[in-house]
């Protein structure tokens, strides 16, 4: 647990920097594979930092994309922020907008899913249940493979992701469809 930080600190910041649905949405999402992924990985004593971390990785996107890692550092700095929060937030930005590398597992699957999850998300909307309960590994395989699809979700970082991660491409996206039904609930009631 992060001293005098919490997961309703976190929201409220949240909410501070942003009012899309869309993006509040993206980010209870995160939060929710991140916390999942915590648990599956050996860190459940961290599963609410984890958390945090997914809930907060947009933070400066809706209002500041041009400085997208860049600003969240420095809003976060300002806000005495954990610095473990600060690096893994920005983390998510390697090779795109920073050259901060993740380190920790658990940056690397932050860095990972954030995309992949677009892409699930998009999969599932299509379908006629609008769930990932019974969405399937084919399924999004073959949405994958069509680079107009979800077009803003980069491959490039899903499999650079899974890379740093030593899984498979199938193993991740399994994975993470995994993690979103395990939180569908939470981020549909956004």
């Amino acid at each position: 647990m992060i001293k005098n930080f919490s997961r309703q600190d976190a929201w409220e910041l949240l909410n501070e920097y942003n009012k899309d649905h869309f993006h509040l949405k993206h980010a209870v999402t995160v939060e929710g594979i991140m916390k999942y992924f915590a648990k599956e990985l050996g860190y459940g004593d961290e599963e609410e930092f984890w958390g945090i971390v997914g809930l907060l990785h947009d933070l400066d996107f809706e209002q500041f994309p041009e400085q997208h890692c860049i600003k969240e550092q420095k809003i976060l700095k300002e806000r005495g922020i954990d610095d473990r929060i600060i690096h893994a937030v920005a983390s998510h930005g390697y090779a795109l907008t920073v050259d901060i590398k993740p380190e920790h597992q658990m940056e690397k699957v932050l860095y990972a899913v954030d995309e992949l999850s677009g892409l699930i998300g998009a999969v599932a909307i299509m379908r006629p249940s609008k769930s990932v309960s019974d969405l399937e590994l084919k399924s999004v395989k073959k949405k994958y493979k069509n680079l107009k699809f979800a077009a803003g979700c980069s491959r490039e970082v899903i499999e650079r992701g899974a890379e740093m991660l030593g899984w498979s491409l199938d193993d991740l996206i399994e994975k993470t469809i995994l993690a979103m039904r395990s939180c569908e609930k939470e981020y549909e009631s956004i």
